[in-house]
């Protein structure tokens, strides 16, 4: 039975090392044996997806083979601190049906550790492992988006939140790909700034009375004292006389 399960790690490890394209690789739990030659523990590793609050990180994953698999599914757990509402932010437990009711003995290392890749573009705050993570996804995501970029930064540096604990300095490919990642996580909240300034209205519609100089605030309120349908956000082209009524209301003349 032993023997089997070997072959059969062997053969998911080989399959593992030639995909070169899913960015998953696995290693040996002990760092000071690089090659693989206990087929009881790995350790698992990917990086963040991109465009979530993980993107930039680097995550590694503890993984345990019992002597059942693969009739059932291998121990995991994150090795690297991550803020995410189906992993604990104490122990790394993972909340994930792949890896519980849903394993079948077809799923492998690999096909797991995409599954866990994927968790961290689509979290399920609803069926969570870490309540206080989940109930600030649902509560105030911005605040939460914000905490977990800095969790996957201070995993990729090794830092604390008030440094980095090594003593060391981030090196400048770091520094810059932190900055990169700050830049991009400004944009998105510009972008969310503006959405919420238009109280669902398309922003080009807007924008045609902002040119003429009125404030976004300005025009927006003019729009709903009219009753200008928001259309689910699509841009479409006023008719006169509703163009008429919001340049009265915006000159104050209604």
């Amino acid at each position: 039975m032993a023997a089997n399960r070997n072959r059969r790690l062997q053969k998911e490890i080989a399959d593992i090392h030639a995909d070169t394209h899913s960015g998953i690789s696995l290693t040996s739990a002990n760092t000071s044996q690089p090659d693989i030659t206990d087929f009881t523990r790995f350790h698992g590793h990917f990086r963040g997806p991109p465009d979530t609050p993980y993107e930039g990180g680097h995550y590694t994953i503890d993984i345990r083979i019992t002597g059942e698999y693969p009739f059932k599914p291998p121990e995991m757990r994150f090795v690297t601190k991550i803020w995410h509402p189906n992993v604990s932010s104490q122990t790394g437990a993972i909340c994930l049906d792949t890896l519980g009711s849903a394993w079948s003995p077809v799923l492998t290392l690999k096909s797991a550790l995409i599954s866990l890749q994927s968790l961290l573009s689509s979290p399920e705050p609803k069926d969570p492992q870490d309540a206080e993570v989940a109930s600030m996804l649902l509560t105030r995501p911005e605040e939460f988006a914000h905490v977990a970029r800095e969790w996957a930064i201070r995993g990729r540096t090794g830092g604390s939140s008030s440094g980095n604990s090594s003593g060391q300095f981030e090196s400048e490919a770091t520094a810059k790909e932190r900055k990169k990642l700050e830049d991009k996580e400004k944009k998105r909240a510009e972008e969310r700034r503006k959405r919420e300034a238009y109280h669902g209205y398309n922003a080009a519609m807007i924008e045609r009375f902002t040119g003429m100089g009125f404030q976004v605030e300005q025009v927006v309120s003019a729009f709903e004292f009219v009753g200008i349908d928001k259309a689910g956000g699509e841009e479409y082209e006023l008719e006169e006389e509703y163009i008429g009524d919001v340049t009265a209301r915006l000159f104050g003349e209604m």
